[in-house]
C-alpha cells in the first residue's frame, strides 16, 4: 500500500487498469509571454511553456501527436486506453470554436478514455468551463490550474501575473460546474520559507481541489531564473530538503486528494540545476523511502478549517 493517493493507482480504479496520458502541443500561447500581462513570463517558465512531455510534438498535428503517443504507450506500458493531456502553455487561451474543435478532434481517437487541459486561473469563464463539463458525460475530466504558491508576495516575485483571489475564484467556478480540479504546486520558489510552503497546503486542502502537482523548483536555460541562478541571487534546494518538505506538505493534505506528480520532468539537455531532478525513478523511491522512515501518510496532520471553502 502506498503511503499517498497516487495517479495511477485512482485511474485503476476507475477504469480497472492501466490508463496513459498523450501530452499535447496544441499551439496555444500564454498572456503572460504575448504582452497582454507580460512579455516574459513566470521567472522558470522556459520556451516550451513548461510542457517537457510535450515536447517532441511541437510542429505536429493533434492527431498525429496522438497516433505517435497512444504507439509508445501500447509499446511500452501496454496500455489501451489513454487521456489527452493538453500540456504546453495556456490550453484554454483561444476562442471557444476553437478550444472545443481541438478538445473533441483528441477525444475522437481510439482508446481514448479522458481529457485533462491544464490552464491558468485568468483564462477560463463561464462559457469555456462550460464547454469542458460538457465532456463529462462520456469522459474523465480534469482542468489543472497553476497557482504554485499561495502567497501573492511569491507570486508577485515570480512574475505570475495573477493573484491567490483569481485562483480561488476559478476554482470556485470549476467546482460550480462539478468538475475535478487539480493545483499546480512548486515548492523552492525564491523567498518561501518552510512555513509558507505549509500555509501553501493548508490552503488548497481547504478548496475544492480533487487533485495537486507537486515538484521542486528547478532552473532551465535561458529563464529569467536562470539568470538569477547565475548572478547567485537564488540557490535551489538539496535533494534531501526537499524530501522532508515535500513529506510535511502531504501530510496537510486531505487523504482523498489525487497526488497527480511529486517530481518534476526537466529535459536534461536544457536543465542547469539541480542535477537530481533528473532522476525520477530514484527520487519517487526516495519519497516513499522517506515517508516510510517517518511512518507518515498523505493527510497524517489534515485538519479541515471551520471556515473551509
Amino acid at each position: 500500500m502506498k503511503r499517498y493517493r497516487d495517479y495511477n493507482g485512482y485511474l485503476r480504479e476507475i477504469f480497472g487498469e492501466r490508463v496513459q496520458k498523450i501530452s499535447l502541443d496544441a499551439g496555444f500561447h500564454c498572456p503572460n509571454r504575448d504582452g497582454s500581462i507580460s512579455k516574459t513570463g513566470c521567472i522558470f517558465c522556459d520556451s516550451r511553456g513548461s510542457g517537457s512531455g510535450a515536447m517532441i510534438n511541437r510542429g505536429l498535428s493533434i492527431d498525429d501527436q496522438i497516433i505517435e503517443g497512444r504507439k509508445f504507450a501500447e509499446r511500452r506500458y501496454k496500455a489501451r486506453k489513454f487521456i489527452a493531456y493538453f500540456q504546453s502553455f495556456t490550453n484554454t487561451y483561444a476562442p471557444l470554436h476553437r478550444l472545443r474543435d481541438l478538445y473533441t478532434q483528441a477525444l475522437n481517437h481510439r482508446g481514448m478514455v479522458g481529457i485533462s487541459i491544464s490552464t491558468r486561473p485568468d483564462c477560463v469563464d463561464h462559457d469555456v468551463l462550460r464547454l469542458i463539463s460538457s465532456f463529462q458525460k462520456d469522459y474523465l475530466v480534469w482542468i489543472e490550474f497553476g497557482l504554485q504558491s499561495a502567497h501573492d508576495v511569491t507570486l508577485y516575485r515570480i512574475n505570475r501575473g495573477h493573484d491567490v483571489a483569481c485562483f480561488e475564484r476559478s476554482v470556485i467556478m470549476a467546482s460550480d460546474h462539478g468538475l475535478n480540479i487539480c493545483a499546480h504546486i512548486i515548492i523552492g520558489l525564491p523567498g518561501e520559507t518552510h512555513g509558507m510552503i505549509m500555509d501553501t497546503a493548508r490552503y488548497i486542502a481547504d478548496l475544492p481541489l480533487g487533485g495537486v502537482k507537486i515538484h521542486s523548483l528547478y532552473v532551465t536555460r535561458g529563464t529569467p531564473l536562470a539568470a538569477l541562478y547565475e548572478k547567485g541571487e537564488y540557490g535551489c534546494m538539496t535533494r534531501d530538503e526537499y524530501l522532508e518538505i515535500l513529506v510535511d506538505f502531504l501530510e496537510l493534505l486531505p487523504p482523498g486528494m489525487v497526488i497527480q506528480r511529486l517530481t518534476g520532468d526537466p529535459v536534461p539537455e536544457e536543465l542547469v540545476a539541480p542535477l537530481w531532478a533528473l532522476d525520477k525513478t530514484k527520487n519517487i523511491s526516495l519519497i516513499n523511502r522517506r515517508l516510510e522512515k517517518r511512518d507518515t501518510w498523505q493527510g497524517k496532520r489534515y485538519r479541515r478549517s471551520s471556515g473551509g471553502k
